[in-house]
């Protein structure tokens, strides 16, 4: 049996899965999903076409699935795609996708993203992300698993962040962040791998390999793409290559000091 207080507004057509609670003054869209043992509290709005999964907890003053803030946006068919067990805390801004960004934006499961976080339309977030108060994200941003974004942060639209990186809080991001790494500062740069992050999730010799490759592409000061293959023909890696490979891909670049040679 669901719980859904009487002052809640619930569309007809939403579709109210088993074990749900909805707090007094919320609001559910017709076209929303919400799935099992979802939980959402006081005064939080649920818009648009939204799909949201199980054992989620959205807190007080949440506004998801509200249309995109893109000046482009002409009321087209978007969505807004939740997972499972994900906890969004207070006054969170959750957009959908824009027609120009494939229609979705996509969160994947288990996250964490603490007060007044900002999705901007066309996001894709993993699993196991952690979003510090106030991070910004921009429209088109992604970000991989166990990537941890610290509070007032803001990020450049179309920026990609790797697995288990870390941007340090009061940060700007405008580049691409590697899988592993550690970026900080405004403008924000590269500072070494995410050793913290790494040690709780990847056994000892990865590290030791991913250090010595981090040191041969940002340290060396040799052409960094040109490395980057240099590494891959030599290592066979897990790590090391997901590393490199995203080193090539970037369309952003990385910001990173470049060493004279």
């Amino acid at each position: 049996m669901s719980n859904i207080s009487e002052l809640a507004i619930i569309e007809d057509g939403a579709v109210i899965g088993e074990n749900v609670e909805i707090a007094p003054f919320c609001f559910v869209s017709s076209q929303s999903i919400i799935g099992d043992g979802t939980t959402i509290a006081q005064n939080s709005c649920i818009y648009g076409k939204t799909t949201i999964g199980k054992n989620n907890k959205i807190f007080s003053n949440a506004v998801i699935g509200s249309i995109p803030q893109d000046l482009k946006f002409n009321g087209e068919d978007v969505e807004l795609i939740i997972g499972d067990n994900n906890t969004i805390r207070e006054f969170t801004l959750f957009n959908p996708g824009t027609k120009g960004g494939g229609g979705k934006t996509i969160i994947g499961n288990h996250n964490l993203f603490m007060g007044y976080v900002h999705l901007g339309h066309d996001v894709i977030i993993g699993n196991h992300c952690i979003l510090a108060n106030a991070a910004t994200l921009a429209g088109h941003v992604e970000l991989g698993d166990y990537v941890v974004v610290g509070g007032m942060t803001p990020i450049h639209q179309f920026v990609h962040i790797g697995n288990y990186a870390m941007v340090g809080g009061a940060s700007a991001l405008a580049q691409d962040v590697p899988p592993f790494c550690m970026a900080e500062g405004n403008r924000a740069s590269l500072r070494g791998l995410n050793l913290t992050g790494l040690r709780r999730h990847i056994e000892r010799e990865n590290i030791n390999a991913l250090k010595t490759a981090y040191r041969e592409l940002f340290e060396s000061g040799k052409p960094l793409k040109e490395t980057a293959g240099e590494i891959l023909e030599s290592s066979d890696n897990h790590y090391v290559t997901e590393l490199c490979n995203f080193v090539i891909k970037t369309k952003r670049g990385i910001p990173f000091e470049r060493k004279n040679v």
